[in-house]
């Protein structure tokens, strides 16, 4: 049997810099202060289960945070204006590990707001990052997850929209929303396509290559991973099977009954490890060669860590 790596696979530079903020931070204030995550700091589950048994403690809301003394750190999805100020109300030490690219959509809701502009922002109903984008303008954000919402869509101004999205979903999730909002909206404006998250585009491309020359594919990551499930989504809308799975023990072997060419591929929050430990899984139970897909693309994003850390 044959195993084939997707490339790129894993975590992206926005999950690596959060990751590594919280282990840093961790390892600062040991024994010294309680550290908080407000939510998941990235959604994988091993991850999370790992820092738990370091000490850290993740919240839903700065109100289960009962000692002012410890440090809040602000998940890789990011967080509202109200979140933020509530935190500095209550002298709660908060670091900031929001990924650069949601940053820089909070930046342009902002200033479209500034600008008088109508809000629409193209994303999933109850995602921390979605939260986050509508908390941090003023006036309400109109939120657009199909075409169909599209059609639906009730707006003041037809003549002063513009649009913001989502950072984890890809060019191809987006492209036929922004169509049909141009479409209906001529005057609209919004973020150049190549603003949206190049992690999520380059493992979706990947994962779309790697399907057409294997027999099923295996994606590691956790089933709260928004990106990670549109990996299993266009594995089975081509007809191929695919099975999301947190770690190499979710794996039925008679999924591999018969099967030539095994692709593995991981969401951009699912550590190296999960893979390592799938591989090793299977190479125990089979006679394998492992490969990596040809063709695909090397990343070299890095994402500074904030000075306070």
């Amino acid at each position: 049997m044959e195993i084939i790596l997707a490339e790129p696979r894993g975590f992206c530079a926005g999950v690596k810099r959060a990751v590594d903020i919280l282990a840093i931070t961790l390892e600062k204030y040991k024994n010294k202060r309680q550290v908080y995550v407000l939510h998941e700091i990235v959604h994988n589950k091993y991850i999370v289960e790992d820092f738990k048994k370091q000490g850290v403690v993740f919240v839903n809301s700065i109100e289960d945070i009962k000692d002012n003394g410890g440090v809040l750190i602000f998940s890789a999805h990011g967080v509202s204006k109200n979140i933020e100020e509530e935190a500095k109300r209550r002298g709660i030490h908060v670091i900031n590990a929001t990924c650069p690219l949601v940053s820089k959509v909070h930046k342009e809701a902002k200033r479209y707001e500034d600008n008088g502009r109508e809000l629409i922002l193209i994303g999933h109903e109850n995602h921390p990052e979605v939260k986050g984008i509508r908390g941090r303008v003023n006036s309400p954000i109109a939120l657009v997850q199909t075409v169909g919402d599209v059609r639906n869509l009730k707006v003041k101004d037809p003549d002063n929209l513009s649009y913001v999205t989502q950072t984890t979903l890809s060019i191809d999730d987006t492209r036929e929303i922004i169509a049909a909002l141009k479409l209906r909206f001529p005057s609209i404006t919004g973020p150049n396509l190549k603003d949206i998250c190049y992690a999520t585009q380059n493992r979706q491309n990947a994962v779309k290559k790697l399907a057409e020359i294997v027999d099923v594919v295996l994606i590691v990551g956790s089933k709260n991973s928004s990106n990670s499930n549109r990996l299993l989504d266009l594995c089975t809308v081509r007809g191929k099977r695919a099975y999301l799975i947190d770690n190499y023990s979710c794996v039925n072997k008679s999924w591999l009954q018969g099967v030539e060419k095994v692709g593995i591929t991981a969401g951009a929050s699912a550590p190296d490890i999960l893979v390592n430990e799938l591989i090793d899984y299977l190479k125990a139970n089979a006679n394998v060669k492992v490969s990596v897909m040809p063709g695909g693309i090397a990343e070299n994003v890095r994402f500074k860590i904030p000075s306070l850390v």
